[in-house]
């Protein structure tokens, strides 16, 4: 028996994961269309790839922030936060523009009836809880809660503290900091490890995945909303051949390696539609790209949380079908400011239990149409999720690459000035 399960498992290990993930995936499409609800026997198969991947995250994050820290400069931090907030804001209010406008084009809505069901929808988070939350009063909470943002703080600041005790004056606590600094990459070593376990798990999570969602939601909920489907897709692809390559090109990325790269991170957004999930993957992916530590720990972690492309392609053709159902014509400003909201709801909603529900909602009430659309978009919400996420992810790795190029370029004139200086100093 272990004569062929060892070489069998061998074989398995050794094909690429974008290779298993694409055979569990079809597997499961499979599996849903012949056994329909059926399949939902799956889910806990499917709940385990998604507790594996959440187990991880944390300590992925706070790990490598904290080694990239502790070998970088605090201008350094800083001036990578801005390129990350103007790449995000920016890629975000180009995805709502393009959403709207593709479903204005189409009119997804048209044909459609409201549903008869009320909708009750959970409450947006007030600007200043939000704000204060990524202050935590207590570290532990803030793990147990997977409060992103509060731990990218709390990283930073250890980070920052344990380069100030490497660079210290003093010999002990320079030792201290260097011995601090051994365990913490050894900690990351480990977990990266324990994150290749993970992967080899993926594709049967995928299959379960696949088969228990979409074998309860049934095709005809596609074929229900199709043109809906349609726009959210559509504008993804507009959003990639648009925004993502020409970035990537402008600063000499090659599109094909980043792709390859990135794969894995891409299909696994994809399945589990979780930005947040997906990180460890996505740190992996810029790990095999040779992104810099210190950028991929703060770029990754934080467009997980505040990157939503493919959530407001989604909430703007949403709003637009809504508008359809109800026979409601945006006037400019109306679209103006819808825009605008929608970029600041996707920032402001992102991580919240519900999150997509939350800004459909800001957005049809800011709107003055029904909220019970909610109800009929769920209907695909499957579907929808899917594309959504996997362009989030997306627009976080193309935000890695192209601030990491941007980072070599301010390096290398600061390593010609030092030179320069050297060789005076030495003539």
């Amino acid at each position: 028996m272990q004569r062929f399960l060892l070489p069998a498992w061998r074989y398995y290990r050794d094909k690429p994961l974008i290779l298993k993930m694409t055979v569990g995936f079809f597997l499961g499409l499979a599996v849903a269309l012949l056994f329909g609800p059926s399949a939902e026997v799956l889910a806990p198969l499917g709940e385990i790839l998604l507790h594996l991947l959440q187990m991880i995250v944390i300590p992925i994050i706070m790990l490598t922030l904290i080694d990239a820290l502790a070998h970088t400069g605090s201008g350094s931090v800083a001036r990578i936060a801005g390129k990350t907030f103007v790449y995000y804001i920016a890629t975000t209010t180009v995805a709502v523009l393009i959403g709207l406008a593709l479903a204005l084009l189409v009119s997804p809505g048209a044909g459609l009836e409201r549903p008869g069901s009320d909708v009750s929808a959970p409450e947006a988070p007030a600007f200043m809880d939000q704000l204060l939350a990524i202050f935590p009063s207590n570290i532990f909470q803030a793990l147990v809660d997977n409060q992103i943002l509060a731990l990218i703080f709390v990283a930073l600041i250890v980070g920052i503290a344990l380069a100030g005790m490497c660079r210290s004056q003093d010999a002990a606590i320079a030792e201290q900091g260097a011995s601090l600094g051994k365990l913490v990459q050894a900690a990351k070593e480990v977990t990266f490890r324990i994150l290749d376990g993970v992967l080899q798990y993926a594709p049967l999570g995928v299959f379960a995945l696949v088969a228990s969602q979409l074998g309860n939601q049934g095709g005809q909920a596609l074929l229900a909303l199709g043109k809906l489907t349609g726009v959210l897709y559509a504008g993804i692809a507009l959003q990639i051949l648009l925004v993502y390559i020409p970035l990537l090109l402008l600063f000499r990325v090659a599109i094909v390696r980043f792709f390859r790269d990135c794969r894995d991170a891409i299909a696994t957004a994809f399945i589990t539609q979780s930005s947040s999930g997906t990180i460890p993957v996505s740190m992996h992916a810029a790990q095999q790209a040779g992104i810099m530590d210190k950028v991929a720990g703060f770029v990754i972690p934080i467009g997980a949380t505040v990157n939503m492309d493919g959530a407001v392609i989604r909430y703007g053709a949403s709003v637009v079908l809504a508008a359809n159902i109800v026979g409601h014509v945006f006037s400019f400003p109306e679209l103006a400011l819808l825009v605008v909201t929608a970029t600041l709801v996707s920032i402001g909603t992102a991580g919240v239990p519900g999150a997509g529900l939350v800004g459909l909602t800001i957005l049809l009430t800011q709107a003055g149409l029904p909220i019970d659309i909610v109800a009929l978009v769920a209907g695909v919400d499957v579907v929808l999720g899917m594309g959504a996420t996997m362009l989030n992810v997306t627009g976080d790795l193309v935000g890695a690459h192209i601030i990491d190029r941007s980072e070599l370029r301010h390096a290398q004139p600061a390593a010609q000035t030092s030179a320069e200086e050297s060789s005076a100093r030495a003539s």
